[in-house]
């Protein structure tokens, strides 16, 4: 298997790499994690423009049929610079829905606003602590020849300013099905939520909000089975973005250990402190291996994708927390502070590793999908 990047992909880092070089100062992350939008829309404008909202989607969706491994050379470049632009949430996961399920009707309305910049999505499945997709008391009831939708949902990120929301809701017989909701209409409630990682979302309260039949996404029924699909898509998104975020952790921590300095020397010289930053560095390669399988399997369309995307979000959780923990200590105090990156890269990676599912779940999936035993997301 190559891990090799082509000369396009090296061409479409570097392009997203410069653009995050010239807008990724710690002094931006703090001014957006406290701003009511959360993020800068000039800047989610240049990537409209530079065409990076249109990778995931197909020629005939208006994209560039982009390949997972181009999403993974994109997002690790914005973990790099902790882009608080809502990439994942609007193209790669809302995105997915639509390119993968939506109808020829919804796709041509839908898309070309994602790919333009113009519209902002965001995906409601959350009701509680659970990791199962199909414990949902949000029910969508036939009505007036389309539905009635009522619930509630809860941390959905990008949902305080989210114009469209793709919604899971049970519809009866123990089914779930996706729905695509106008978050301007009568009935839907937002209630804007801070992130652990600075970030915004919302709980969102929906109540006898009527749809009409064309809202429906994908055939009735079918929702679980799309969202897993569209969370291993977004796991090369979330792995990639953490890998980036984890190698700034790494280079930073090495940087500030050659000028720290203690009895006379930097710290970087003592050999504990060398041993548990090559612990960081193999972490992080591992990860990066695991990414890149994972990703080229997804292109390949392998049977195998959804073991590989299990194998990475286990990876993430473990890399994650070790790499993040070894550079907050060996900054010393300084490293927990808010003037310091380290902090925000820290919060980023272990949203990051409990978004969709934490450890001990996709370690469960994992084993299971090894044994080709079914699998159902618990709690």
């Amino acid at each position: 298997m190559d891990f090799s990047l082509s000369e396009e992909q090296v061409l479409l880092r570097d392009s997203v790499a410069r653009l995050v070089g010239d807008t990724s100062e710690v002094e931006r992350h703090r001014q957006l994690s406290r701003s009511e939008l959360g993020f800068d829309a000039k800047v989610w404008q240049q990537y409209a423009e530079l065409g990076w909202l249109c990778v995931p989607f197909t020629e005939a969706q208006g994209g560039i049929d982009g390949t997972a491994v181009d999403v993974m050379v994109i997002c690790e470049a914005l973990g790099r610079g902790l882009m608080r632009e809502p990439y994942l949430a609007t193209v790669i996961t809302a995105g997915g829905f639509l390119r993968r399920a939506g109808s020829a009707e919804q796709q041509q309305r839908f898309i070309p606003g994602i790919i333009d910049g113009s519209n902002q999505w965001a995906f409601a499945f959350a009701e509680n602590a659970s990791y199962n997709l199909a414990a949902v008391s949000t029910s969508a009831e036939p009505s007036d020849g389309g539905y009635r939708l009522s619930g509630s949902k809860v941390a959905v990120l990008n949902g305080h300013c989210a114009d469209y929301l793709v919604v899971s809701a049970s519809t009866g017989n123990d089914t779930v099905s996706l729905f695509l909701v106008d978050s301007s209409a009568p009935g839907v409630e937002r209630q804007p939520v801070h992130l652990v990682d600075g970030g915004r979302g919302a709980n969102v309260t929906f109540t006898n909000v009527q749809l009409d039949e064309a809202s429906l996404l994908g055939a009735a029924g079918d929702g679980v089975s799309l969202m897993e699909a569209v969370i291993d898509e977004s796991i090369i998104a979330i792995g990639a973005e953490a890998l980036g975020a984890m190698q700034v952790l790494l280079d930073d921590t090495v940087e500030y250990t050659r000028t720290r300095e203690q009895f006379g020397q930097p710290i970087g010289k003592f050999q504990a402190l060398q041993h548990r930053m090559a612990e960081m560095y193999l972490k992080i390669e591992e990860l990066r291996s695991l990414l890149f399988n994972a990703a080229i399997k997804m292109a390949e369309g392998s049977t195998e994708t959804a073991l590989a995307c299990a194998a990475v979000k286990v990876k993430l959780a473990e890399a994650g927390r070790l790499v993040s923990q070894q550079a907050v200590q060996l900054h010393g105090g300084i490293g927990m502070t808010d003037e310091l990156a380290v902090s925000h890269y820290f919060k980023r990676v272990h949203l990051l590793a409990r978004l969709y599912g934490d450890e001990s779940y996709y370690l469960t999936r994992y084993m299971a999908l090894s044994s080709d035993q079914p699998v159902a997301r618990a709690s």
